[in-house]
């Protein structure tokens, strides 16, 4: 009888482990299935589903990171996810109607060529 109530405490523990999540961030977005929080979208995305993805110029361990970025449907903001800024994303703003760069805090993102775009930190080029 103790074993069987023993298992079954285990099991419903286990249920309600699994219910809440414990891979969950404040957000309820799952890591571990790739999932971050996104400020712009208010929802959780995976940053390598993004259409806009960027390319680190000089990674500095043996593998290339890619940053992502999401845009407000306005244009007025944008979202960056890189490595350096940790859990959290940058929210870069665009100055003025008509600039064509978005900033914050030494990151400046800029239009590249045809159809991207280049992360800038302290004037020199991150991602692009």
């Amino acid at each position: 009888m103790k074993k069987t109530i023993l298992l079954s405490t285990m099991f419903l523990g286990s249920l309600v482990f699994a219910q809440k999540g414990g891979d969950r961030d404040a957000h309820g977005c799952i890591g571990s299935a790739g999932y971050t929080y996104s400020q712009i979208k208010k929802d959780c995305v995976r940053t390598f589903e993004q259409k806009i993805k960027l390319t680190e110029v000089a990674p500095k361990e043996s593998y290339t990171s890619i940053a992502a970025v999401i845009f407000s449907k306005d244009m007025k903001k944008a979202e960056v996810f890189v490595k350096d800024a940790g859990a959290e994303s940058l929210i870069l703003t665009r100055a003025g109607g008509k600039a064509k760069a978005w900033k914050k805090d030494g990151y400046v993102l800029v239009p590249y060529k045809k159809n991207g775009y280049q992360l800038k930190k302290d004037n020199i080029v991150i991602y692009q």
